[in-house]
């Protein structure tokens, strides 16, 4: 049975790095980036899936049209990662025990990954945190946050994206390994792109 854990999918950022382009907009698996990670989220949850996104007009709204989820409106997406946060668990329903913050700009993850890390959070409660990890070691995402941290998660400000969140609770982190480095790899240049198409021809 699927959890009806909520979804937050950071999809705000302006994708300066990538000189005119927006990564969210490229294509993986047939599907723009952003598309493919809200249809993703949402096949792994019964719950809200909640997507941050900038003041439209903007192209990335049409790349939701029929997928199931709430889009969130961040009035200052220019503020950094932290606006987004702070939107995202501002907008969870009452009584939400666990949430989790997914980037949007994270190719490699799997539907397979994000159900490993669902399940290692609703199986194991003792952790305040949990959250994906390279197979070299380095944390990365998707990462759950219990309810207990919430409120600290709404008062964040600036780019931090949650390091001080993850710091202040580094005694209670449970980190799930998945494979390769799914639970970091982020393509921000058109660099980073073509390397990556090259690496995955078939994607």
């Amino acid at each position: 049975m699927k959890p009806d854990l909520p979804i937050i999918l950071l999809a705000a950022g302006a994708a300066a790095r990538m000189r005119g382009r927006d990564k969210l907009l490229e294509l993986v698996d047939g599907v723009s980036l952003l598309r493919r990670q809200a249809e993703m989220a949402r096949r792994v949850t019964t719950g809200p899936v909640l997507v941050t996104l900038p003041p439209p007009p903007h192209a990335r709204y049409a790349e939701l049209e029929g997928v199931d989820v709430t889009k969130i409106i961040v009035p200052n997406p220019e503020e950094g990662m932290n606006a987004s946060i702070r939107a995202g668990f501002a907008a969870l329903p009452d009584g939400t025990e666990r949430a989790m913050v997914l980037l949007a700009d994270l190719p490699e993850l799997t539907e397979g990954d994000l159900n490993d890390v669902v399940q290692a959070a609703v199986s194991n409660r003792k952790f305040r945190i949990t959250r994906g990890m390279t197979d070299d070691g380095k944390q990365g995402h998707p990462i759950i946050f219990a309810a207990p941290l919430f409120h600290e998660l709404t008062r964040l400000t600036g780019d931090s994206g949650g390091r001080e969140v993850v710091a202040q609770n580094a005694d209670s982190i449970n980190l799930v390994p998945l494979p390769g480095q799914h639970a970091r790899r982020d393509l921000d240049t058109p660099e980073d792109w073509a390397a990556w198409r090259r690496e995955n021809p078939d994607r």
